[in-house]
């Protein structure tokens, strides 16, 4: 168990920095080029623990599945995630990880719509709860947020949470770090091939037209320096390899309910780290936010840590039953 908390505190560390590492690269890469590297990287290092997952259950992946994961990858890599990096790129990194720590509001409206889930009162509560949070942090009054960085953050923190509801089913037969490395892989092939068509004359040419200019002639190579690699590298090896390993290794050791502590801890921690390293400040509002965010994810993931201590009290007693 405790090796389970320090999964926890490896992968809260990991993820509060995410968004401080992808603003340090923010404009020095493509978003497209970036997250094709990122997620690369990433799946390749979730590969070993994928494989012994699939043997751990005894089950392979059929050809259906694999088509669902591909369209996974899309909807929760190449369109969330790109606008992930454009909401980093147009708002202070400590915004965008607050408000995409709340993408459980989104995941309780989408499971309710079609996975027909129960919605339960604290559910509910929590809801209420987490979007005052986002109002008070976005403070519409407050004209110095950038529009677009919110909507951007909003869109792909949406999109991510429609990518989880649609991979529930799948999770719950292969588990979720087959789902997450499956994804992350065929996402990575995805944005290979959008990278080759757009560097198409024709079609290089109609995106520069259209405004879309920045998703023309997508380069794979240019913008590194010294600096930029090292970030880069923490970025694939560190925030999207070990943060996502160090999560479902949390998992396996204490429960993906406790393991969910870490998007509790993030809202928090993020603004501070980013305060730290790249001198946002921290008004009034977003403590705020922050304090009506904490409140629906602790009304949320009360009732469930409370049945923890019987359950390890369980184990407990199965094991001498075993031994006696």
């Amino acid at each position: 168990m405790k090796r389970g908390y320090l999964f926890i505190a490896l992968a809260t560390l990991f993820f509060s920095t995410m968004e401080i590492a992808l603003k340090e690269v923010a404009g020095l890469f493509n978003p497209v080029q970036l997250n094709l590297t990122r997620f690369l990287i990433g799946g390749l290092v979730l590969i070993p623990f994928a494989r012994r997952m699939l043997r751990k259950r005894g089950v392979r992946i059929d050809g259906l599945s694999l088509v669902k994961l591909a369209g996974l990858g899309f909807l929760g890599i190449v369109v969330s995630m790109t606008l992930y990096q454009l909401a980093v790129e147009n708002t202070n990194a400590s915004v965008v990880a607050v408000l995409f720590s709340c993408n459980p509001v989104f995941v309780l409206v989408f499971a309710g719509l079609i996975l027909r889930t129960q919605i339960l009162r604290q559910h509910v509560m929590a809801l209420v709860l987490e979007c005052l949070g986002i109002l008070i942090l976005i403070n519409p009054l407050d004209t110095s947020i950038s529009t677009a960085g919110i909507t951007f953050t909003l869109l792909s923190t949406a999109v991510f949470a429609l990518y989880a509801v649609l991979g529930t089913k799948m999770c719950a037969k292969y588990s979720g770090v087959v789902v997450t490395c499956g994804s992350f892989l065929f996402a990575s092939l995805e944005m290979a091939a959008i990278v080759a068509v757009s560097r198409l004359s024709a079609v290089a040419g109609v995106l520069a037209d259209i405004g879309l200019g920045l998703f023309a002639d997508i380069p794979l190579l240019s913008g590194y320096t010294p600096f930029s690699a090292l970030m880069m590298l923490y970025i694939c090896v560190g925030v999207t390899g070990a943060g996502f390993a160090c999560y479902f290794m949390a998992m396996e050791a204490t429960s993906p309910i406790t393991a969910s502590l870490v998007f509790f801890f993030k809202p928090a921690l993020a603004p501070v780290l980013a305060l730290v390293f790249l001198q946002e400040a921290i008004p009034v509002s977003m403590v705020v936010g922050v304090l009506f965010i904490l409140a629906g994810s602790l009304v949320s993931l009360i009732p469930a840590l409370s049945m923890i201590p019987a359950m390890a009290l369980g184990k407990v007693w199965c094991w001498k039953q075993g031994r006696a």
